[in-house]
């Protein structure tokens, strides 16, 4: 098949890519690498990379007339800077509307998106999170420009009429990830810079989990509508740490200094998967230490020099 994946040079867009290669389905990337890197893609025939923004409404059309594709996987986000609203704005509302009015003027057959679970807010009501939680990425929970750009943009999305499955996402993790505290520790840690972990949990997938997952909706599993992607159990940061740690074989001075979350932190995101469980045929396979041990050894052969987040600076403890 012929899909066309924005985002297509970051982390989740560029491993999926790969995959679909592999296998034989023609490829167009679009990424403006804000965020993406140019060594995650390596040329091939059935490869096409478009650099620009699909806040480019013009660019947008045009790339959809030309390549004509028949699925669409819309992993493009602004997520770098918590204060850049104008950014969130621009790729995650803006640039989805381009994408959803391009599907359809298109006649394509399935749009696949990524949601952050902060959607449900910074205070769940319940746990594990189910898919009638409501939505409060704003409002009395608090929450981010980026949670409520992402949020704004699936309901575009779902406005739009089409087919469509919207992913809610665990914390993905895995080689050529940048964000989160997993880079984050790695990056510190093999460059002499104290680190500190956070008093919070989370639900982690591995990449290859997810794509797993991807490819099955992109060849037509599942219905229209929305998703969770998760392992259904979560993890201290601290244990990630500690996990971290035994995969570069160091030991600490001192224990590691654990801080409390900033206000636009949630304490667990914790979701039930048993609905993608059942129509996907479909668990988490790889344990949290062997993704961290891949990951790891994908950070020392290609580097990081740079990590993101979404969330507002956490000061240390006075």
């Amino acid at each position: 098949m012929k899909v066309l994946i924005t985002g297509g040079a970051g982390f989740i867009g560029s491993t999926l890519t790969d995959k679909l290669l592999e296998r034989g389905d023609n490829v167009l990337v679009i990424d403006n690498y804000a965020t993406g890197r140019r060594d995650n893609l390596t040329p091939h025939k059935n490869l096409t990379v478009i650099e620009g923004t699909i806040a480019d409404r013009d660019l947008v059309e045009k790339t959809f007339n030309d390549f004509s594709p028949d699925k669409v996987v819309h992993a493009a986000a602004s997520y770098k800077d918590p204060e850049n609203w104008f950014d969130d704005t621009l790729t995650n509302v803006l640039g989805t509307v381009n994408i959803v009015k391009a599907s359809k003027k298109n006649n394509i057959k399935r749009l696949i998106y990524f949601q952050t679970s902060l959607c449900y807010g910074l205070h769940p009501l319940e746990q594990p999170i189910t898919l009638k939680h409501p939505l409060f990425s704003a409002g009395y929970s608090g929450g981010s420009s980026y949670a409520i750009s992402k949020t704004g943009g699936e309901q575009y999305i779902e406005l739009g009429g089409f087919d469509f499955i919207s992913f809610r996402l665990a914390n993905a993790y895995g080689p050529r990830n940048l964000s989160g505290p997993l880079p984050t520790f790695y990056h510190r840690l093999t460059n002499n810079k104290p680190c500190f972990v956070m008093d919070t949990r989370r639900d982690f997938i591995y990449i290859d989990d997810l794509v797993e997952v991807v490819i099955k909706a992109l060849d037509g599993r599942g219905e229209k509508g929305y998703y969770h992607i998760s392992s259904g159990s979560d993890y201290s940061i601290k244990e990630l740490f500690d996990a971290t740690i035994k995969a570069l074989d160091i030991k600490l001075d001192k224990p590691v200094e654990e801080r409390q979350r900033s206000a636009d932190d949630v304490f667990t995101i914790l979701l039930d998967p048993s609905k993608i469980n059942k129509d996907f045929d479909w668990r988490v396979s790889t344990p949290l230490e062997e993704g961290i041990r891949r990951t790891i050894e994908w950070y020392k052969k290609y580097g990081i020099t740079q990590t993101y987040t979404h969330l507002k600076p956490v000061e240390g403890k006075k």
